[in-house]
């Protein structure tokens, strides 16, 4: 399959790596001119403009074009520009952090201009994006079909899926985000009791064994022993400041909206803000997860 690409930052350029493993052809365009360089010196054909960019597709029956850019503004100015040289039956897919109702929106203009508009939440990091991911997509189910195979060559086995309608694939990745922020809050939680008890218990030690046959075993536990290998127990280099990209806070919003309660989720999102005002252990441990599994920043920045 052949597609356009548009955003090559951490998680973009891995998964156009991805794809040309898995012999997609990729026309690749990034605002800074380097990360284009690189991916052409992989294979990727380099665009410089998102005028040679969609020429470049111009022979396909149907063009498709991915956008990795952050969400908001960066995706809205993208779409306005590269608009305007698609024709009707044209694919967009979006595999930002999108916020799902401007997904929904998104959805409904391009449907008017007879393009066609996937929201695809992407879980599993710069890691996943290189070696495979997990993808959830949103949007009409008969273009979703067209673009399974390209799905299935991103992602780990069964890692990807319909997930509804326009919106859809945004909205359950934001809920997958609410759900982390409940379960990174209860293994830092854990872990300072742990750390502050009468016990000598060495965690990295702690978290090797729960990560091998115990009911919590998981990528996150075996992040956080990695981490602790790397930096120490006492996580010294790591901001205790942790910080909120949005998702959870969205999980919340709408809950509330709907007269739901999201007790865990809710109180993992305080407590990220509170460890902004006063730094604290358990958000070192929320700083060090981020870190491994997504390339964020050790500065909590």
């Amino acid at each position: 399959m052949k597609i356009g690409y548009i955003g090559l930052g951490k998680m973009g350029q891995n998964m156009v790596y991805n794809l040309l493993d898995h012999n997609h052809e990729v026309v690749a365009y990034n605002r800074s001119l380097e990360p284009v360089k690189e991916v052409e010196q992989a294979g990727a054909e380099g665009a410089y403009s998102y005028e040679e960019l969609v020429n470049t597709l111009r022979n396909l029956e149907r063009k498709i074009i991915w956008i990795m850019v952050p969400a908001g503004d960066p995706v809205d100015a993208v779409l306005e520009d590269i608009t305007p040289l698609l024709n009707e039956g044209d694919i967009v897919i979006d595999g930002g952090n999108s916020r799902f109702t401007s997904s929904m929106e998104r959805h409904t203009q391009l449907k008017e201009k007879g393009i066609h508009f996937i929201d695809v939440g992407v879980s599993g990091g710069p890691s996943g994006a290189r070696h495979g991911a997990c993808m959830m997509a949103g949007g009409e189910k008969e273009i979703y079909d067209v673009l399974a195979p390209l799905l299935a060559d991103l992602c780990v086995e069964n890692g990807y899926g319909y997930v509804g309608e326009g919106g859809a694939g945004h909205f359950v990745k934001m809920v997958h985000n609410g759900i982390e922020y409940g379960m990174m809050q209860a293994i830092a939680e854990g872990f300072d009791v742990i750390r502050q008890s009468d016990f000598s218990s060495d965690l990295e030690e702690v978290a090797k064994v729960y990560n091998n046959g115990s009911v919590i075993e998981s990528r996150l536990i075996r992040w956080l022993k990695d981490g602790y290998k790397e930096f120490g127990p006492d996580l010294e280099s790591v901001s205790g400041a942790a910080e909120e990209s949005g998702e959870g806070r969205w999980t919340v919003e709408w809950a509330k909206d709907k007269g739901m309660s999201v007790d865990v989720i809710e109180d993992a999102l305080d407590a990220r803000l509170r460890s902004q005002e006063q730094p604290n252990y358990q958000g070192k441990i929320i700083t060090l997860l981020r870190h491994q599994f997504g390339g964020h920043s050790l500065n909590g920045q």
